[in-house]
């Protein structure tokens, strides 16, 4: 095997263990950062959710709460105002979605489907879950959610949802006695749950990882044409003139031209040994005839 060979295969093999290595560690670090711009987009809905709950409880409630017994207006109960907050959002951002899961509720379209209700039940058996955050595979996708429990901390949301004797009746007449009753105060009745898409930002992350990979590969190719080409013309060339020399020399012929000893490097100090021992061969032959 030829010094070109070797080299290159050394340099090839440095090549694949380090282009795997930052593969993986590169594709690792992009999921990561992908997953963690999904986990902030599901955070800033959860907190817009919150801001438009303390909003209706702060300002709209207290304006007309004292309406209640001739005329129910759904827009003053928070998880009704968050709610049709971001319906006018999923009409923008479709995949995105936000839903007050409740196992009671009183407008069954809060209604908790199987994998909220069993959420929702975690939350209420283990008093110390504040917050899961998870993903699950839809139709849509795999999606990331955030979810909070809903607990019934204001003695005044129990005015709607202790009985249906003791709700205003304006309430009673929209949503009926069926539902939404018989919650009690520090319950948890259910789950605020953001979802947030993940395939945009993972199809993202794929694409910056396909783009790093196709440069870093690039980037090998333009070395490895350099480096053959320096190792080309500074050793092998020099070296097979070294070569071709000594050829001729142990032949007898002596009328090949010295090597060029310019430069400080090894194959300077090289150039100049071989020409040092030519003189000296040339003279121990001339001595030999004489």
């Amino acid at each position: 095997m030829g010094i070109r060979f070797k080299f290159n295969f050394v340099l090839i093999a440095v090549f694949i263990v380090g282009f795997a290595t930052a593969g993986a560690i590169s594709f690792q670090l992009l999921q990561d950062n992908a997953r963690d711009e999904v986990l902030r987009n599901a955070s800033l809905m959860m907190e817009s959710a919150y801001s438009v709950r303390t909003y209706t409880v702060e300002q709209i409630q207290p304006k007309l709460i004292g309406q209640l017994d001739q005329v129910f207006m759904p827009q003053t109960v928070p998880a009704y105002a968050a709610t049709e907050t971001f319906i006018e959002l999923k009409k923008k951002y479709p995949d995105f979605s936000y839903k007050e899961a409740t196992l009671n509720p009183t407008n069954l379209r809060d209604r908790a489907s199987d994998w909220e209700a069993d959420m929702v039940n975690q939350f209420r058996q283990r008093d110390d879950v504040k917050e899961i955050v998870a993903e699950r595979d839809t139709p849509t996708g795999r999606q990331l959610y955030i979810a909070k429990p809903i607990r019934i901390t204001n003695p005044a949301c129990l005015q709607c949802h202790t009985s249906a004797e003791s709700s205003p009746p304006s309430m009673v007449k929209i949503y009926g006695t069926a539902n939404g009753f018989g919650w009690q105060l520090n319950d948890i009745v259910g789950a605020q749950v953001v979802t947030v898409p993940m395939d945009v930002p993972m199809k993202k992350a794929k694409k910056t990882f396909e783009t790093f990979i196709a440069s870093l590969f690039a980037v090998f190719i333009v070395i490895f044409i350099i480096l053959n080409l320096m190792i080309s013309y500074l050793i092998i060339n020099p070296i097979r003139h070294i070569s071709r020399s000594a050829d001729k020399i142990s032949n007898g012929e002596f009328g090949e031209p010295e090597l060029s000893e310019s430069g400080k490097d090894e194959m300077a100090v090289l150039s100049s040994s071989f020409n040092r021992m030519r003189r000296s061969l040339e003279k121990a032959i001339q001595m030999i005839e004489e």
